[in-house]
């Protein structure tokens, strides 16, 4: 199971959300911006990162100068997401050296745009997001249902090609209670795919959790910034080198 720091941006800085409502936003700079923090998390052992540009998934900007700054400072793949609402978008990020783009609202909005990525770059840089709250899939920074559960998007998305799920409990989301890992271990049943777990790790014992449920990868995010452990502990707790 691969552990992915994560880097929420808002107004360039770090911040972490409860539940993604940006009112609860609190920043996070005790390991210096988001560079310096980035390069840390790669000091200590991480093999990926995980940022999201949260001004951009609420429409009121965006953090592109930041996270292209960031994917030059490391020699590390990073996944980003937030605001990735057409293809032109999609280019833009990873035309930034990103490796992977998380897709929300476009990939249920306009399912083609997921294929023609796929195509155009590699299936392989593709991740949908699968962002649950009582039972649906939500989108548009978490504030708009769809019509599908989590499991009928994840089999909707694995017939066209999609080899990666970020699967996020809104409930859980910056609470450090706990991951949801009924809804994770109902994701797992698909062997076909990776399941990227995030939202409500609190501690070292949910990240063993996580690993008997058969994730991939886990996304940390609050537990790190709040000192609950380190990575390198983290790291060491789940095996991985």
């Amino acid at each position: 199971m691969q552990l992915i720091p994560a880097i929420d941006l808002m107004n360039g800085k770090i911040v972490r959300l409860t539940h993604g409502d940006p009112k609860t936003a609190k920043v996070y700079d005790q390991f210096g911006g988001p560079v310096e923090t980035a390069k840390k998390w790669q000091a200590e052992g991480a093999r990926k990162l995980h940022i999201i540009d949260l001004d951009a998934a609420l429409s009121i900007g965006n953090n592109l100068s930041v996270i292209a700054d960031i994917a030059e400072s490391v020699d590390l793949p990073i996944q980003v997401g937030g605001g990735i609402r057409n293809i032109d978008a999609v280019e833009k990020v990873l035309k930034l050296g990103v490796s992977q783009v998380i897709f929300g609202a476009l990939a249920f909005s306009d399912p083609d745009a997921v294929t023609q990525v796929q195509q155009e770059f590699d299936a392989k840089s593709v991740i949908v997001a699968l962002d649950n709250r009582d039972g649906k899939v939500m989108v548009e920074g978490w504030k708009t249902a769809t019509a599908l559960g989590m499991k009928e998007a994840l089999e909707k998305f694995a017939t066209l090609g999609v080899k990666a799920f970020l699967v996020t409990s809104i409930t859980k989301d910056g609470t450090l209670s706990g991951p949801d890992l009924d809804t994770l271990r109902e994701a797992c049943q698909y062997p076909s795919v990776e399941v990227i777990a995030a939202g409500g790790i609190g501690g070292l014992n949910d990240l063993v959790a996580l690993k008997r449920v058969g994730v991939e990868g886990a996304v940390i995010g609050k537990a790190l910034y709040e000192g609950r452990f380190t990575l390198k502990e983290a790291l060491k707790t789940v095996g991985e080198k």
